[in-house]
Protein backbone atom coordinates (compact mmCIF):
# COMPACT_ATOMS: atom_id res chain seq x y z
CA UNK A 1 0.00 0.00 0.00
CA UNK A 2 2.93 2.36 0.60
CA UNK A 3 3.80 2.18 -3.13
CA UNK A 4 0.68 4.23 -3.85
CA UNK A 5 2.08 7.22 -1.98
CA UNK A 6 3.93 10.03 -3.70
CA UNK A 7 7.27 11.05 -2.27
CA UNK A 8 5.74 14.12 -0.62
CA UNK A 9 2.93 12.04 0.89
CA UNK A 10 5.40 9.48 2.17
CA UNK A 11 7.55 12.17 3.79
CA UNK A 12 4.57 13.95 5.32
CA UNK A 13 3.13 10.73 6.72
CA UNK A 14 6.45 9.68 8.26
CA UNK A 15 6.88 13.08 9.90
CA UNK A 16 3.31 13.15 11.22
CA UNK A 17 3.51 9.69 12.80
CA UNK A 18 7.05 10.13 14.11
CA UNK A 19 6.25 13.47 15.76
CA UNK A 20 2.77 12.58 17.03
CA UNK A 21 1.94 12.89 20.71
CA UNK A 22 -0.15 10.70 22.96
CA UNK A 23 -3.16 11.44 25.08
CA UNK A 24 -3.40 9.61 28.39
CA UNK A 25 -6.03 9.31 31.13
CA UNK A 26 -4.79 10.02 34.68
CA UNK A 27 -4.92 6.64 36.42
CA UNK A 28 -2.95 5.04 39.25
CA UNK A 29 -0.78 3.00 36.88
CA UNK A 30 -0.35 5.19 33.83
CA UNK A 31 2.85 6.91 34.91
CA UNK A 32 4.70 3.61 35.15
CA UNK A 33 3.83 2.89 31.52
CA UNK A 34 5.55 5.93 30.08
CA UNK A 35 9.16 4.77 30.29
CA UNK A 36 8.82 3.39 26.75
CA UNK A 37 8.47 6.92 25.36
CA UNK A 38 11.49 8.83 24.14
CA UNK A 39 12.84 11.54 26.45
CA UNK A 40 11.12 14.85 25.86
CA UNK A 41 8.05 13.32 24.23
CA UNK A 42 4.82 15.30 24.20
CA UNK A 43 2.07 13.87 26.40
CA UNK A 44 -1.47 15.23 26.76
CA UNK A 45 -3.21 14.57 30.09
CA UNK A 46 -7.01 14.53 29.99
CA UNK A 47 -9.39 16.13 32.47
CA UNK A 48 -12.23 13.78 33.35
CA UNK A 49 -15.53 14.70 35.01
CA UNK A 50 -14.90 12.13 37.75
CA UNK A 51 -11.30 13.03 38.67
CA UNK A 52 -11.38 16.76 38.00
CA UNK A 53 -8.69 19.26 37.12
CA UNK A 54 -6.61 18.71 40.29
CA UNK A 55 -5.78 15.14 39.28
CA UNK A 56 -4.84 16.33 35.77
CA UNK A 57 -2.50 18.93 37.26
CA UNK A 58 -0.94 16.49 39.72
CA UNK A 59 -0.09 13.99 36.97
CA UNK A 60 1.10 16.78 34.68
CA UNK A 61 3.42 18.17 37.35
CA UNK A 62 5.06 14.79 37.91
CA UNK A 63 5.47 14.09 34.21
CA UNK A 64 6.94 17.53 33.58
CA UNK A 65 9.40 16.78 36.37
CA UNK A 66 10.45 13.68 34.45
CA UNK A 67 11.29 15.76 31.39
CA UNK A 68 8.19 15.16 29.27
CA UNK A 69 6.61 18.03 27.37
CA UNK A 70 3.21 17.95 28.99
CA UNK A 71 -0.07 19.39 27.72
CA UNK A 72 -2.68 19.44 30.50
CA UNK A 73 -6.33 19.52 29.47
CA UNK A 74 -8.11 22.32 31.31
CA UNK A 75 -11.75 21.49 30.67
CA UNK A 76 -13.91 24.61 30.91
CA UNK A 77 -16.74 22.83 32.71
CA UNK A 78 -14.37 21.72 35.47
CA UNK A 79 -13.19 25.26 36.34
CA UNK A 80 -15.28 27.07 38.94
CA UNK A 81 -14.54 30.72 38.16
CA UNK A 82 -11.83 33.22 37.28
CA UNK A 83 -10.28 32.94 40.74
CA UNK A 84 -10.01 29.18 40.30
CA UNK A 85 -8.43 29.75 36.89
CA UNK A 86 -5.82 32.00 38.48
CA UNK A 87 -5.08 29.26 41.02
CA UNK A 88 -4.57 26.76 38.20
CA UNK A 89 -2.19 29.11 36.41
CA UNK A 90 -0.25 29.80 39.59
CA UNK A 91 0.19 26.07 40.11
CA UNK A 92 1.37 25.47 36.54
CA UNK A 93 3.75 28.43 36.83
CA UNK A 94 5.83 26.27 39.18
CA UNK A 95 6.46 23.78 36.34
CA UNK A 96 8.11 23.90 32.89
CA UNK A 97 4.70 23.47 31.23
CA UNK A 98 4.06 26.03 28.47
CA UNK A 99 1.19 24.38 26.58
CA UNK A 100 -2.50 23.95 27.46
CA UNK A 101 -5.42 22.31 25.72
CA UNK A 102 -8.81 23.85 26.45
CA UNK A 103 -11.87 21.69 25.63
CA UNK A 104 -15.38 22.34 26.84
CA UNK A 105 -15.29 19.09 28.79
CA UNK A 106 -17.57 16.12 29.27
CA UNK A 107 -19.21 17.00 32.57
CA UNK A 108 -22.99 16.87 32.32
CA UNK A 109 -23.19 20.31 33.87
CA UNK A 110 -20.48 22.86 34.64
CA UNK A 111 -19.09 23.13 38.17
CA UNK A 112 -19.05 26.90 37.90
CA UNK A 113 -19.11 29.83 35.48
CA UNK A 114 -17.89 28.15 32.30
CA UNK A 115 -20.14 26.09 30.08
CA UNK A 116 -18.04 26.45 26.93
CA UNK A 117 -14.34 26.58 26.11
CA UNK A 118 -14.76 30.04 24.57
CA UNK A 119 -15.86 31.46 27.93
CA UNK A 120 -12.71 30.14 29.60
CA UNK A 121 -10.44 31.27 26.77
CA UNK A 122 -11.74 34.82 27.06
CA UNK A 123 -10.96 34.92 30.76
CA UNK A 124 -7.54 33.40 30.10
CA UNK A 125 -6.79 36.34 27.81
CA UNK A 126 -7.35 38.71 30.75
CA UNK A 127 -4.79 36.92 32.93
CA UNK A 128 -1.04 37.16 32.50
CA UNK A 129 0.31 33.70 31.70
CA UNK A 130 3.30 32.00 30.13
CA UNK A 131 1.53 29.64 27.74
CA UNK A 132 3.05 29.76 24.27
CA UNK A 133 0.77 27.03 22.93
CA UNK A 134 -3.00 26.93 23.47
CA UNK A 135 -5.05 24.26 21.73
CA UNK A 136 -8.78 23.90 21.15
CA UNK A 137 -11.03 21.00 20.16
CA UNK A 138 -12.65 20.53 16.76
CA UNK A 139 -15.27 18.08 15.51
CA UNK A 140 -15.14 16.84 11.89
CA UNK A 141 -18.09 14.50 12.50
CA UNK A 142 -20.16 16.99 14.43
CA UNK A 143 -21.21 17.24 18.06
CA UNK A 144 -24.26 15.77 19.82
CA UNK A 145 -25.51 19.12 21.14
CA UNK A 146 -24.32 21.64 18.53
CA UNK A 147 -25.03 22.11 14.83
CA UNK A 148 -22.24 22.29 12.25
CA UNK A 149 -22.87 26.02 11.85
CA UNK A 150 -22.58 26.54 15.60
CA UNK A 151 -19.35 24.54 15.71
CA UNK A 152 -17.86 26.64 12.92
CA UNK A 153 -18.92 29.84 14.65
CA UNK A 154 -17.24 28.66 17.84
CA UNK A 155 -14.05 27.71 15.98
CA UNK A 156 -13.86 31.12 14.33
CA UNK A 157 -14.31 32.82 17.69
CA UNK A 158 -11.91 30.58 19.60
CA UNK A 159 -9.06 30.88 17.13
CA UNK A 160 -8.48 34.43 18.35
CA UNK A 161 -7.26 32.90 21.63
CA UNK A 162 -5.53 29.73 20.39
CA UNK A 163 -2.77 28.68 18.02
CA UNK A 164 -3.70 25.10 17.13
CA UNK A 165 -6.68 22.77 17.00
CA UNK A 166 -7.05 19.05 17.66
CA UNK A 167 -9.77 17.01 15.98
CA UNK A 168 -11.92 14.43 17.70
CA UNK A 169 -11.18 10.79 17.00
CA UNK A 170 -12.46 9.94 13.52
CA UNK A 171 -12.15 6.79 11.40
CA UNK A 172 -13.28 8.43 8.17
CA UNK A 173 -10.33 9.90 6.25
CA UNK A 174 -12.58 11.35 3.54
CA UNK A 175 -14.64 13.17 6.16
CA UNK A 176 -11.53 14.66 7.77
CA UNK A 177 -10.32 15.90 4.38
CA UNK A 178 -13.69 17.40 3.44
CA UNK A 179 -14.07 19.05 6.82
CA UNK A 180 -10.60 20.61 6.67
CA UNK A 181 -11.32 22.02 3.23
CA UNK A 182 -14.60 23.45 4.49
CA UNK A 183 -13.17 25.19 7.54
CA UNK A 184 -10.22 26.60 5.55
CA UNK A 185 -12.64 28.08 3.03
CA UNK A 186 -14.66 29.58 5.89
CA UNK A 187 -11.68 31.28 7.53
CA UNK A 188 -10.32 28.88 10.16
CA UNK A 189 -6.55 29.14 9.80
CA UNK A 190 -5.26 27.35 12.91
CA UNK A 191 -2.82 24.47 12.26
CA UNK A 192 -4.56 21.13 12.76
CA UNK A 193 -3.49 18.09 14.75
CA UNK A 194 -5.50 15.11 13.58
CA UNK A 195 -6.98 12.89 16.29
CA UNK A 196 -5.91 9.33 15.52
CA UNK A 197 -6.46 5.99 17.26
CA UNK A 198 -3.38 4.22 18.52
CA UNK A 199 -2.75 0.50 18.30
CA UNK A 200 -5.17 -1.13 20.70
CA UNK A 201 -6.28 -4.43 22.16
CA UNK A 202 -10.03 -4.54 21.66
CA UNK A 203 -11.01 -5.89 25.07
CA UNK A 204 -8.68 -3.57 26.97
CA UNK A 205 -9.86 -0.62 24.93
CA UNK A 206 -13.50 -1.32 25.74
CA UNK A 207 -12.92 -2.01 29.44
CA UNK A 208 -10.74 1.07 29.84
CA UNK A 209 -13.27 3.27 28.08
CA UNK A 210 -16.13 2.07 30.23
CA UNK A 211 -14.14 2.24 33.47
CA UNK A 212 -12.68 5.70 32.91
CA UNK A 213 -15.79 7.17 31.36
CA UNK A 214 -13.86 9.65 29.23
CA UNK A 215 -16.20 11.16 26.68
CA UNK A 216 -14.11 10.84 23.53
CA UNK A 217 -13.50 7.13 23.96
CA UNK A 218 -17.07 6.33 24.94
CA UNK A 219 -18.49 8.37 22.08
CA UNK A 220 -16.07 6.62 19.76
CA UNK A 221 -17.39 3.21 20.74
CA UNK A 222 -21.02 4.32 20.46
CA UNK A 223 -20.91 6.41 17.29
CA UNK A 224 -18.34 5.09 14.85
CA UNK A 225 -20.60 2.34 13.52
CA UNK A 226 -19.27 0.68 10.37
CA UNK A 227 -16.06 2.70 10.52
CA UNK A 228 -15.18 0.90 13.75
CA UNK A 229 -16.63 -2.49 12.83
CA UNK A 230 -13.22 -3.92 11.96
CA UNK A 231 -12.00 -2.92 15.42
CA UNK A 232 -14.85 -4.71 17.13
CA UNK A 233 -14.31 -7.78 14.94
CA UNK A 234 -10.58 -8.17 15.62
CA UNK A 235 -8.74 -8.68 18.88
CA UNK A 236 -5.94 -6.33 17.83
CA UNK A 237 -6.25 -3.12 15.90
CA UNK A 238 -3.66 -0.93 14.18
CA UNK A 239 -4.49 2.28 12.29
CA UNK A 240 -2.39 1.52 9.18
CA UNK A 241 -5.31 1.71 6.76
CA UNK A 242 -6.46 5.05 8.12
CA UNK A 243 -2.93 6.45 8.09
CA UNK A 244 -2.44 5.63 4.41
CA UNK A 245 -5.84 7.06 3.53
CA UNK A 246 -4.97 10.32 5.31
CA UNK A 247 -1.54 10.73 3.69
CA UNK A 248 -2.74 13.03 0.85
CA UNK A 249 -4.54 15.21 3.38
CA UNK A 250 -1.51 15.45 5.64
CA UNK A 251 0.72 16.32 2.68
CA UNK A 252 -1.57 19.06 1.34
CA UNK A 253 -0.08 22.39 2.55
CA UNK A 254 -3.38 24.20 2.01
CA UNK A 255 -5.00 22.10 4.73
CA UNK A 256 -2.34 23.03 7.33
CA UNK A 257 -1.97 19.69 9.11
CA UNK A 258 0.89 19.99 11.61
CA UNK A 259 0.73 16.51 13.12
CA UNK A 260 -1.26 13.84 14.91
CA UNK A 261 -2.77 13.49 18.38
CA UNK A 262 -2.91 9.81 19.37
CA UNK A 263 -5.80 8.47 21.43
CA UNK A 264 -3.93 5.46 22.84
CA UNK A 265 -6.51 4.53 25.53
CA UNK A 266 -3.56 4.25 27.94
CA UNK A 267 -2.08 1.40 25.88
CA UNK A 268 1.12 3.37 25.57
CA UNK A 269 3.60 0.56 24.92
CA UNK A 270 1.47 -1.00 22.19
CA UNK A 271 0.92 2.33 20.44
CA UNK A 272 4.56 3.36 20.75
CA UNK A 273 5.79 0.08 19.25
CA UNK A 274 3.30 0.42 16.42
CA UNK A 275 4.49 3.97 15.75
CA UNK A 276 8.12 2.93 15.33
CA UNK A 277 7.18 -0.11 13.23
CA UNK A 278 4.91 1.94 10.97
CA UNK A 279 7.52 4.64 10.35
CA UNK A 280 10.01 1.92 9.36
CA UNK A 281 7.40 0.31 7.09
CA UNK A 282 6.68 3.51 5.21
CA UNK A 283 10.32 4.53 5.01
CA UNK A 284 11.48 1.17 3.63
CA UNK A 285 8.80 0.65 0.98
Amino acid sequence: MTKELTSSERKALINAVRDSYMEIFPTKTIESKLDVLEPGSYIAVTCSPTKGVDETLAVSERLAGRGFKVVPHIAARMVRNKAHLREIFARIDQTPIVSLFVPGGDAGSPVGDYSKALDLLRDMADIDHKFAEIGIAAHPEGHPVASDDELLEQLLAKQEYANYLVTQLCFDAARVDTWLREIRERGVHLPAWIGMPGAADRNSLISTSLRIGVGDSVRFLKKQGKKAAHLMANRKFTPDRLQFALAPTIANPDLKVDGQHVFCFNQVERSEKWRHDFVALVRNN
